[in-house]
């Protein structure tokens, strides 16, 4: 009987699957791939090709079980240059946090023992699990990773080849090459010929970053310029002028990246960012994708999410007026727990003003080859040190982020993408000083989990007034399981429309005066 329902569930599956690729829905593009048995190669679900026959084809979750079983990757759909899984966001299994850290490059820094490490396992069983699951075991996947992201250095950037090997994990230009060829069907140099952008010469690496339609990149723009700290970030969120650049650490050293939205092309293809990059070394380079990629949450389902929520007559008119409505992350967890507890209890203004006095007193100068009069955020320990020598406010705030930092500094405290939801907030709960709006908040953003609402926020609560839905923290709570599993993406439409509450009567407030004799 077990068996007999495996296979009914496996057909279905099949099914499904088969009906996306036949009416080539390009959400599904990055979800899963389409290989075919004839011509052994493997397609995104839209790829424009003649739809094979239904028994000539097989699904894999990830290109890797594709490579594995012998295929190779379509010529004319790219199926790499398409938006990650959302999946790997919303489960919270071993296969989906080994999902995360290796696209952002953790099997290429301290190997599969690390990466075992890391989530708790063995390397054996952690291979098996990651085979069950995903069809392929970590090597494969991040040799799978590898690859994509060679390809779009390749096709996207102005580095020299043997440049986009290493800078994209290979350790030897020999294994790039046999890897390319192996996966593409092509030559590195055969992919270079359809590189889109032109050559450069002011040391920028410039790649397109792929979203799915529709994208409200307007909004992430304009919320990470309301937060942007001086010194070290860059932003502007007035339509027809959005950008945004900033220097972070990542494990090379530091580097700079600025973000740009991309012109859509005819069909929907083209939605996205286009991304320049400075790196101390081009080995940064994938984990710094994976992180803007995070940022601006572009692996998100828009489509799932605005069906969801704009089913429910209350946030009707806020999903038709921002569709795409995205969830912003974060390029450096340990920074944004420090960001969330200097902003605990205060107006966003006030907390970036005393995140500008701590980059501007304790953050390091970057080489004006990289990004010239920027600094990067403090490490832990010396925010640990100095903190309270430079913060202002409530001795009791200015404690706990000393503890905070102390406790990232010496590792006794670890937060990053691959823990549990529960994991992750117990961690942070357990820490004096921090509440559930940060543990919640650090969790909806560090986590990326799409599934969260913040009930005690004021702004959430006057967005939920303006939008007719209940405002007291228990109330919001219940009623905002009706739009499960994206709470996280309700809690964005509420702040924006508390945002616009609060623009209204600012506008109101100043016409009243303006006509006062």
């Amino acid at each position: 009987m077990d068996h007999e329902r495996d296979d009914q569930r496996a057909r279905a599956l099949h099914d499904a699957r088969y009906g996306i690729v036949a009416s080539r829905e390009q959400r599904f593009d990055g979800q899963f791939v389409t290989a075919v048995h004839s011509t052994g190669i493997y397609c995104r679900p839209s790829c424009p090709a003649r739809t094979p026959r239904r028994d000539g084809v097989t699904f894999f979750v990830t290109s890797a079980a594709a490579h594995l079983a012998g295929y190779r990757a379509c010529k004319r759909c790219l199926p790499e240059a398409t938006p990650g899984s959302p999946e790997w966001n919303v489960r919270e299994d071993v296969a989906a946090r080994a999902m995360r850290l290796v696209a952002d490059g953790v099997v290429e820094r301290v190997g599969v023992p690390g990466l075992a490490a890391r989530l708790g396992y063995s390397p054996r069983h952690l291979t098996r699990i990651l085979v069950e699951e995903l069809g392929a075991g970590p090597k494969a996947l991040s040799r799978a990773h590898r690859a994509q992201h060679a390809r779009t250095l390749l096709t996207s950037s102005s580095l020299p080849v043997a440049d986009v090997a290493f800078a994209a994990g290979f350790h030897s230009v020999r294994q790039f090459n046999d890897t390319v060829r192996e996966v593409f069907g092509l030559t590195p140099t055969e992919l270079r010929a359809r590189r889109r952008v032109p050559a450069s010469d002011d040391g920028v690496l410039r790649v397109h970053l792929p979203a799915r339609a529709p994208f409200d990149a307007a909004g992430v723009f304009a919320w990470l310029a309301a937060r942007a700290v001086p010194g070290m970030e860059v932003a502007d969120g007035t339509p027809g002028h959005l950008r945004y650049e900033r220097v972070l650490r990542l494990p090379g050293g530091p580097g700079w990246f600025g973000v740009t939205p991309a012109m859509p092309r005819t069909g929907g293809r083209g939605v996205g960012l286009d991304l320049r990059i400075r790196a101390s070394t081009l080995a940064d380079l994938p984990s710094l994708v994976a992180r803007v990629r995070s940022l601006f949450d572009l692996d998100a389902d828009p489509i799932a999410v605005d069906a969801l929520l704009g089913s429910v007559p209350e946030l009707a008119a806020s999903v038709a007026a921002t569709p795409g409505i995205r969830l912003p992350g974060t390029v450096d967890p340990e920074e944004l727990l420090i960001r969330l507890v200097v902003g605990q209890q205060v107006t966003v203004a006030a907390a970036t003003t005393a995140l500008g006095r701590i980059v501007a007193e304790l953050g390091e100068p970057v080489d004006p080859s990289i990004a010239p009069g920027m600094r990067v955020f403090p490490t832990m320990a010396v925010l640990a040190d100095r903190a309270p020598g430079v913060l202002r406010g409530p001795r009791s705030r200015i404690e706990t982020v000393q503890r905070v930092a102390a406790a990232l500094a010496d590792g006794s405290l670890v937060v990053d993408a691959s823990d549990t939801v529960d994991d992750l907030r117990a961690r942070l709960l357990a820490v004096r000083g921090i509440g559930p709006w940060t543990a919640d908040s650090a969790a909806m953003r560090i986590r990326h989990h799409p599934d969260l609402v913040l009930p005690s926020d004021v702004a959430v609560r006057n967005g939920a007034q303006a939008l007719g839905i209940p405002s007291e923290p228990r109330a919001l709570s219940v009623w905002s399981s009706r739009v499960a599993p994206w709470r996280s993406y309700l809690t964005m439409h509420l702040w924006r429309a508390a945002s616009a509450l609060q623009t209204s009567r600012r506008t109101t407030s100043t016409n009243e005066r303006s006509t006062t004799p």
